[in-house]
């Protein structure tokens, strides 16, 4: 028998919640103008407030392509009133925005000399869907040559949106993605698992079956589920039984109710609504409350010029009491199929 493999599990490296506290949220400076058909320049006032949050308890880090992408992007940020001090730019060019699927998986172990490490994992722009994606398949490689952290190489697709953590040991994630056949088709659930289980070092992987109707991903769980405590989920529900979203969230939400975290506890489980349906051109884009990102200080949640926003954003605060919770208007920036937590990628400080 060969030695076991070392695996970042294997040497007690695991990845934090994203309500631990960060030492930065990394993004890739929007560009690709084929995200946002025509509508590329409405999204960066809003992107530039969500910077402009980030940067009140956290840095942020910057992918740009070259000088010309980080001479806009400051002048997009200081429109905004971002303090720049606080943002660090990257020459590290990107095919697309979505950081939190293409960037670095970044994983802790306190107690090692070493206590940062990236996971790279393969990322194919979600079954190959709209290529190219070269240069964001090498992202968190770049990151790591620029901190000299060590890099692991799993050798199998996943996508930061596909997967949702408690820092407990328990991570959640959605059938309808990670065994979708565009992705792995070589692997069997058991399999998968395993590479979660090594590479993000968790104990347990709870699924779903479901993602949101209009969800180019085949079904990210961070339009679905989060969780916004080590046992509390948030879960998006649809009210309207007639929507093609009200069965499948449905759905989810029983499988919810059935599942059991590592010490045998039930999760508790806070309702969101979700909103009216957001259409562009006769699309249905994937508008979702649950698509927020927890910074340091703030939770901030995208919002669609809708009577349910202000809802959404009493419930997230009464989840989140000891941060703000702040809405900003998403709706120029979901035609790019994405929003806040899609966009960004956060670094854990240890």
């Amino acid at each position: 028998m060969g030695a076991e493999p070392v695996t970042p599990k294997s040497l007690g490296y695991y990845f934090p919640a994203e309500f631990a506290k960060h030492e930065a949220t990394w993004l890739s400076w929007p560009h690709k103008k084929a995200s946002w058909p025509g509508k590329i320049d409405t999204i960066y006032p809003n992107y530039s407030l969500f910077v402009k949050y980030l940067s009140q308890s956290e840095l942020v880090r910057i992918n740009v392509t070259d000088e010309a992408m980080k001479t806009a992007a400051i002048a997009h940020l200081q429109k905004a009133g971002v303090d720049l001090s606080r943002a660090q730019f990257f020459f590290h060019p990107t095919n697309d925005a979505w950081c939190r699927d293409h960037g670095p998986a970044f994983l802790v172990n306190p107690s090692a000399v070493q206590k940062k490490i990236i996971v790279d994992w393969g990322y194919n722009a979600w079954g190959n869907k709209y290529p190219p994606y070269d240069l964001d398949d090498v992202i968190p490689t770049l990151i790591g040559t620029a901190f000299s952290l060590p890099v692991f190489y799993p050798g199998i697709v996943m996508e930061g949106g596909s997967v949702e953590f408690n820092g407990a040991g328990s991570l959640l994630t959605s059938t309808a993605c990670l065994l979708n056949e565009n992705r792995n088709p070589h692997l069997s659930q058991k399999k998968i698992e395993q590479y979660l289980f090594d590479y993000y070092g968790v104990e347990q992987v709870l699924w779903v079956d479901e993602g949101i109707t209009g969800d180019d991903t085949d079904g990210h769980i961070d339009d679905t589920v989060r969780f916004v405590n080590a046992d509390t989920v948030v879960t998006v529900i649809e009210e309207n039984k007639a929507d093609e979203n009200y069965a499948l969230l449905q759905t989810n939400l029983q499988q919810l109710k059935q599942m059991r975290l590592l010490n045998g506890k039930q999760l508790n489980i806070v309702e969101l609504p979700m909103p009216d349906a957001v259409v562009y051109e006769d699309q249905r884009l994937p508008a979702s409350y649950a698509n927020f990102y927890i910074s340091n200080a703030h939770v901030i949640v995208p919002t669609y010029r809708c009577d349910k926003d202000q809802r959404a954003i009493d419930i997230l605060s009464g989840c989140f009491p000891d941060r703000e919770v702040v809405g900003i208007d998403s709706t120029d920036i979901i035609w790019g199929l994405g929003s806040f937590h899609c966009l960004s990628q956060q670094e854990p400080l240890v």
